[in-house]
């Protein structure tokens, strides 16, 4: 259960009732109250990204913020980069080289991270793109990036935890894993098969295995993983979807009730990030800034509940294994 279940239960669309990325920072009570902590977000260049930093900012925490755009991330940002805590760093996503370049300046800046936020992902790319490295596009951004930056801030996370404000690792996932999980043999699509929503669902689904994996690995150091499905807002991310789907999506009503305006729609990241009642939680997967439920297996993309494969323990260390060597790391466990 949650604070914030009666406000989601009926939908009226973006504005409503539903909290912002705001409120869940007040109904913490943490304005100002962060000052000497350091979070890390990725994705800063528009949508639920601005959204996530307006608020932490608010708490006095120390940002590093990391976008493919500067100069629109810059545009996006606006007053946010006068702040002296608050510093921006180029990082594309699609290549990993530029991960570890991005990680480097981090490291250089401080030893401690709290929250790592995995924002940053793209969506439904129309046909099969392949990434210098020779990685599916959104396998790439959405997950692989994800996965190089964390084992590269690792440490710096594991120092910063503490008894009293646990480090969190928060992935923005997406309802459209529940279609597709993650397949092994064909991670990029080299056997054929390539589809735009089975793509983007794959790698949404790795962001999930990634956080319960890191619960599972470092939960009892002190380190937790909680992935979430933000919701439905109408962003930057959308790109690619045609202009017949959008038409389509904008006469759908019951669609129309349950979008949300971007400053909702970063609430559930912010609650997974700074909420008391999740301190030293972990392996949760979150919709509407609560834990989602159990729901049927039946292939839609856009229910808030999960799916059978959401939680399983052996293809969440079967990616870990396979992304290690993807990056070129070793285990350390």
């Amino acid at each position: 259960m949650s604070r914030y279940d009666k406000a989601h239960k009926d939908p009226q669309g973006p504005g409503d009732q539903r909290p912002t990325a705001l409120n869940i920072i007040h109904d913490n009570a943490l304005e100002g109250a962060l000052t000497g902590k350091v979070a890390v977000v990725t994705g800063v260049s528009s949508g639920l990204g601005v959204e996530v930093v307006r608020a932490l900012a608010t708490t006095g925490i120390r940002l590093f913020l990391t976008a493919r755009d500067v100069t629109k991330a810059k545009q996006a940002l606006g007053d946010q980069l006068q702040d002296t805590k608050v510093e921006l760093i180029k990082m594309d996503q699609t290549s990993m080289q530029s991960v570890r370049e991005a990680a480097k300046v981090i490291l250089s800046r401080t030893n401690a991270v709290n929250i790592l936020i995995n924002n940053a992902g793209i969506m439904a790319v129309p046909e099969l793109e392949l990434t210098a490295d020779g990685y599916e596009v959104q396998f790439a951004t959405n997950h692989l990036s994800h996965f190089l930056l964390f084992q590269l801030l690792k440490r710096a996370l594991l120092a910063a935890t503490s008894h009293d404000f646990q480090s969190r690792v928060v992935m923005v996932s997406a309802s459209a894993h529940r279609i597709y999980s993650t397949h092994p043999d064909n991670y990029h699509f080299q056997n054929g098969g390539y589809h735009p929503w089975v793509a983007y669902a794959q790698s949404k689904c790795g962001n999930i295995y990634m956080a319960n994996e890191i619960d599972r690995r470092y939960g009892h150091l002190g380190l937790h993983g909680i992935s979430l499905h933000p919701g439905i807002i109408a962003t930057d991310v959308g790109r690619f979807l045609s202009d017949e789907t959008k038409e389509a999506m904008k006469q759908d009503k019951m669609l129309r009730k349950v979008l949300k305006t971007p400053e909702q729609g970063a609430a559930t990241t912010v609650y997974a990030a700074v909420d008391k009642g999740l301190e030293g939680k972990g392996g949760k997967y979150l919709v509407n800034c609560t834990e989602a439920t159990r729901g049927p297996d039946d292939g839609q993309s856009s229910s808030e509940t999960y799916v059978s494969h959401t939680y399983c323990p052996q293809k969440e260390a079967e990616l870990w294994k396979d992304s290690l060597e993807m990056v070129g790391l070793e285990d350390d466990e």
